[in-house]
């Protein structure tokens, strides 16, 4: 009986957690980043912080939107399969519902002017949370001194901004030379 109620608990805090998230993040998938970690790894302690890093890198590689994709991985992480079809059903719940609302009261929306200055405002929020993320993530690369990492950080930025190169590439480079260092290192017998 403790074990129901244990399972019972923690897929409603799974679904209570990514729902309330979903609902009062606006601004796509990296808002949402810095709000999970600050749930699942501050508040409940149920996940490191390098993990959250490698959610966080697994669901932005995976086709899809970030934040149901690291919401899945969270909730298989915790819970198997059916702590991600709780995870998924939490996060995309919210915004079906708004979706629904705005487009059922589209025409009253599209001219207004109050709603139109209240979306500018948001823009600006979230781009300063996205800011946000992206300090912290450079942050925990830099924290851990690994040389390669930090030259690959670099390289992929400079790929990005300055030559364009396709996201895809850039990940799949990314993650090639990830494994083959972390495979030189596991072969050399050095940590992590």
């Amino acid at each position: 009986m403790a074990n129901k109620e244990k399972s019972a608990q923690l897929f409603w805090t799974l679904f209570k957690s990514t729902f309330v998230l979903s609902a009062f993040t606006f601004g796509g998938g990296y808002v949402i980043v810095p709000l999970m970690q600050k749930k699942f790894v501050e508040e409940l302690k149920w996940i490191e912080a390098d993990e959250m890093l490698d959610l966080v890198a697994l669901g932005q590689s995976a086709p899809g939107a970030i934040a149901v994709n690291t919401s899945i991985l969270i909730g298989y992480r915790m819970a198997g399969f059916f702590g991600a079809l709780v995870t998924v059903f939490g996060t995309v719940t919210p915004p079906l519902i708004i979706i629904t609302l705005i487009s059922y009261f589209y025409m009253n929306f599209r001219e207004n002017p109050i709603v139109d200055a209240l979306m500018i405002g948001m823009q600006a929020g979230v781009a300063a949370v996205i800011v946000n993320v992206v300090i912290g993530m450079v942050s925990g690369v830099v924290k851990q001194r690994d040389i390669i990492n930090t030259l690959l950080l670099i390289s992929a930025f400079i790929a990005s901004y300055f030559f364009d190169v396709h996201v895809v590439l850039i990940i799949f480079l990314a993650g090639l030379i990830g494994f083959i260092n972390l495979s030189y290192r596991a072969k050399m017998g050095v940590g992590k």
